[in-house]
């Protein structure tokens, strides 16, 4: 850039550092085509912020192809000055899909695991949450539009247990999802680092922080109002707009 415009480096470094331009980096993301983006927005966003009397919100989803992964090298543990330092290639000693249900207003999560994530096992699934849920309370379950959660079997299976009410997150919109961030937060102090020779060792890690979590919860607290995400989408739009892509 500084051949190309005849500056000096530095100056460019200085103009990059006003403007807080980072040009190595970059991040990805994706706009929603739903035609009913703004509706389920509502639908959701008003669940978190306002939830109805004598009823459990959940946010329901699956997790699926965990890797048991082992390095192939031992970890080599942190020394003052220096990191931890691991392998960057692994054995994989199979794989385990976690089913999950994040309590909005608790913070506590009710997993289960099965080997494939099909409607078999999501029906499995909810049938758990019936036995662990109060009949007393009604359930509204927050899901993403994978496919399995909307094959016959399951519109049959949710007939015949009325106090179940399905809330979908719009195409393309699983942020809305607070389970997802249960799961990012599971992969970042749980799975990343860890060693595991079996996917028996693999599921062990995994209920000893599902044990953690339930032990001291923290609910996820939802800030942003229906409006407020609406306006800022619509700021991002136009600011897009004329980007000529």
């Amino acid at each position: 850039m500084a051949k190309a415009s005849g500056l000096s480096q530095s100056t460019i470094s200085r103009i990059w550092r006003a403007f807080a331009l980072q040009p190595h980096r970059t991040k990805s993301f994706k706009l929603s085509k739903d035609p009913l983006f703004i509706e389920k927005v509502r639908d959701i966003v008003g669940l978190y912020l306002n939830p109805p009397d004598r009823a459990l919100v959940l946010c329901v989803d699956e997790k699926a192809q965990i890797q048991a992964l082992d390095r192939s090298q031992p970890v080599l543990p942190m020394r003052p000055g220096q990191v931890e330092r691991r392998s960057h290639d692994y054995k994989r000693h199979g794989t385990t899909t976690l089913f999950a249900a994040l309590d909005t207003a608790s913070g506590r999560v009710l997993g289960e695991f099965h080997q494939r994530h099909r409607a078999v096992e999501f029906r499995k699934f909810l049938e758990t949450i019936e036995e662990n849920v109060p009949p007393a309370l009604e359930v509204h379950l927050i899901l993403d539009n994978y496919g399995t959660h909307k094959t016959p079997a399951i519109r049959r299976w949710l007939v015949r247990h009325p106090r179940f009410h399905v809330h979908f997150t719009p195409t393309g919109g699983s942020w809305l999802n607070l389970v997802e961030r249960w799961f990012a937060a599971l992969t970042e102090k749980q799975l990343r680092r860890g060693v595991h020779r079996s996917t028996r060792e693999l599921e062990a890690a995994i209920r000893h922080y599902l044990d953690l979590t339930n032990r001291d919860p923290r609910p996820f607290v939802w800030t942003k109002t229906a409006d407020q995400i609406l306006a800022n989408l619509a700021r991002f739009c136009m600011r897009i707009s004329d980007s000529g892509h």
